[in-house]
């Protein structure tokens, strides 16, 4: 039996949680996507709609995301607003899928980029950047062991220094002008249309770049300042973002050209260079690793508070819904990503490729679970009625028909790319395990009733 001690408190500001949710959007994708969207779009014009198309689906997201939270404010974060709007059983797939694939699975992919840049620094061997992914996953899922208190502060420092970082690849961009862009050819602002299928992708690229943001949902029963606390954490998060990706781009397009940015391996490194010299490209490394960094801590303290919900409406899952209330934190639940992330850290030091392999991992589950919480806005509004609301979805019910349309967009992109990979194969199977151990809970959970004194 809970009491109200086992369970979260409003400990966050909003510093802090601003801090959780620019660290999960901004990680490592910003230093690559900006080339792909270029290449893909061959446009100015169309490569900066592109990011701005994204930050407004993004925000269709939070909207849903802010009335959500604001109605249904719980530490389970998704898993309640699938609970209430579908039922416990499919809730406990998305939980499932949380723990199993998709937050341990980013966890190990950003892991593996922070791996695959420190190698660089210092060699451990064959599986160097697993050993790397190793260590640093033990190492921050202690931190945030210690407390949600320590791990928010450490954040905060971490997405400083990231923010900073990125201000000074803005600024270099802005200032290389002088330097060359003569030798550019003059912007071209829609002259030209990608096609639809280009297009396309380069909104897949940019939409997985921007996401993330939906993960202040987990801290909706910890931030303070009351029930419209998540609405101002996404809106000032996703603007903070949006700003930083369009000074990014056009930064880079300033500094590179749009053929340059288009070709380029290491556009970050590259505009850097112009000042730096060679130790650009050093900066740049220090940069992604700093990104994976922000992106792990901030996966892990959302993470652990789905897996302390699964244990809460589950007996058998009991010990996951215990809440350390000295240090803010569930602790089992920690521990057990931890130990899941370790394991597919391992599965993607086999693979050709361990950073493709945790995308084609965790890509199609994610999308398609966002997708029923994005329904869950219409489903929950029908079945509660009379709830308090202290925000609402501005534009219902085009914003979340918005919202939801590019979720089935991304997760049949996302089944299309990797439908002959190995990796989702192993997702689908992790899946599968899931519907077995919600068949056995259900069995538990009626023999149980039946043994319950009273029952016929």
């Amino acid at each position: 039996m809970h009491t109200r001690v086992d369970e979260p408190r409003r400990l966050l500001h909003t510093t802090g949680a601003v801090a959780i949710v620019v660290g999960i959007v901004v990680g490592a994708g910003i230093f690559k996507t900006p080339a792909m969207v270029a290449g893909m779009t061959q446009d100015h014009g169309w490569l900066i709609a592109a990011w701005l198309a994204g930050a407004l689906v993004s925000l269709a997201g939070a909207l849903c995301y802010a009335e959500l939270c604001a109605a249904h404010p719980h530490a389970g974060g998704e898993y309640h607003f699938l609970s209430r709007a579908w039922g416990k059983r499919l809730a406990f797939l998305y939980a499932w899928s949380k723990a199993m694939v998709i937050n341990t699975g980013s966890i190990a992919l950003l892991a593996y980029v922070f791996g695959d840049y420190m190698t660089r620094v210092v060699d451990l061997g064959a599986h160097s950047s697993a050993l790397w992914a190793v260590a640093i996953i033990i190492v921050l899922t202690t931190t945030n062991i210690l407390g949600l208190t320590v791990a928010a502060r450490l954040q905060t420092a971490m997405v400083l220094l990231l923010v900073g970082g990125l201000v000074a690849v803005v600024v270099a961009g802005f200032a290389a002008p002088a330097a060359g862009l003569t030798s550019h050819p003059a912007p071209t602002w829609f002259a030209s249309t990608p096609s639809a299928g280009m297009l396309g992708l380069a909104m897949v690229f940019v939409l997985l770049t921007f996401g993330g943001w939906n993960e202040a949902a987990y801290l909706s029963a910890e931030v303070r300042g009351g029930p419209r606390a998540v609405a101002r954490v996404l809106m000032l998060s996703l603007s903070l973002i949006t700003a930083l990706y369009l000074l990014a781009n056009l930064a880079l397009l300033h500094g590179l050209g749009l053929a340059g940015l288009a070709t380029s391996k290491a556009a970050g490194a590259e505009v850097l260079g112009l000042h730096f010299g060679v130790r650009g490209e050093r900066l740049l490394g220090v940069l992604v690793a700093l990104a994976a960094l922000t992106s792990i801590h901030s996966t892990m303290i959302v993470g652990a508070r789905s897996n302390y919900a699964l244990g809460r409406d589950w007996v058998l899952l009991r010990q996951l819904g215990r809440w350390q209330a000295g240090r803010g934190a569930p602790v089992n639940g920690h521990v057990v990503q931890m130990a899941i992330s370790l394991a597919l850290v391992v599965f993607g030091a086999f693979q050709a490729d361990g950073f493709e392999a945790m995308v084609e991992f965790t890509a199609p589950v994610f999308w398609t679970f966002l997708f029923m919480v994005g329904l869950a806005v219409f489903r929950l509004r029908r079945r509660y009625p009379g709830i308090a609301r202290p925000f609402r979805v501005p534009l219902y019910p085009l914003t979340p028909l918005v919202f939801c349309a590019a979720c089935a967009w991304l997760a049949w992109s996302s089944v299309s790319y990797a439908a002959s990979k190995a990796a989702v194969h192993v997702s689908l199977l992790v899946m599968l395990a899931g519907l077995v151990v919600l068949g056995g809970l259900l069995l538990q959970d009626r023999v149980a009733r039946q043994r319950a004194p009273g029952s016929p």
